[in-house]
């Protein structure tokens, strides 16, 4: 069962967040600081991250930028603010998902549910490797390269790269991509999926070949 990092330090909602992961199977850790959350990722196999922006010691904000270094695995945001501005900052940061206090705990263990079928779907493939002209990506690791070089993305990003690997040549629109990644109902989310493709863009065209081309009036491809 997957093992869940708690980060809040509002005592009552950690307690409402451990009981209801608990009563549903999975392994908690549980962090009411910054630091204290670090240390114990960094300690342990953590498979999630549920991450309070408001922490002590070490905001969730530097939390998610420090992690990001090293790991693709999924963290969703949970927090009081619930401006779209402060929610695609931290999307574009690397957060995984967004949900915002106070929140139902059914649709908590639900986004769980979603991000860690998403972030276990490369390990049980049978192919360990995915290889594009000098793109490699390494499914057991989610470790991405071009010619060579190592380079970071979101758990969004990743997922709409293997979308695109497994799919060269064909044209996605942004709801085929939105419901692909994120298994939900695509209502209007131009904005939300042009700044994940532009980030993504930008990682990729960095290193000589422009990627992912723009079919206007449709959506996307990978080429």
């Amino acid at each position: 069962m997957a093992t869940i990092l708690i980060m809040e330090d509002d005592v009552a909602i950690h307690s409402l967040i451990y009981e209801a992961l608990s009563l549903n199977g999975f392994m908690t850790l549980s962090a009411y600081s910054g630091t204290e959350g670090k240390l114990l990722f960094e300690q342990g196999q953590v498979d999630l991250i549920l991450l309070d922006l408001m922490l002590p010691g070490m905001n969730g904000e530097e939390f998610l930028q420090q992690i990001r270094h090293s790991t693709t695995i999924p963290v969703i945001v949970v927090s009081a603010k619930n401006d779209q501005d402060s929610k695609l900052e931290l999307l574009t940061s690397g957060a995984d998902d967004y949900i915002t206090k106070p929140f139902d705990v059914k649709e908590l263990l639900a986004r769980i549910n979603i991000q860690l079928r998403h972030a276990t779907k490369a390990s049980e493939s049978n192919k360990k490797e995915i290889h594009y002209n000098n793109i490699t990506v390494n499914l057991d690791t989610r470790e991405i390269k071009i010619n060579d070089q190592t380079i970071h993305l979101t758990g969004r990003e990743y997922a709409i790269l293997l979308l695109f690997l497994e799919n060269p040549q064909k044209v996605f629109s942004r709801a085929n991509i939105y419901e692909s990644v994120w298994h939900e109902p695509y209502f209007d989310s131009d904005k939300t999926i042009n700044m994940h493709i532009s980030n993504l863009r930008n990682k990729l065209n960095s290193r000589e070949t422009n990627y992912i081309k723009t079919i206007w009036g449709i959506g996307f491809k990978f080429d």
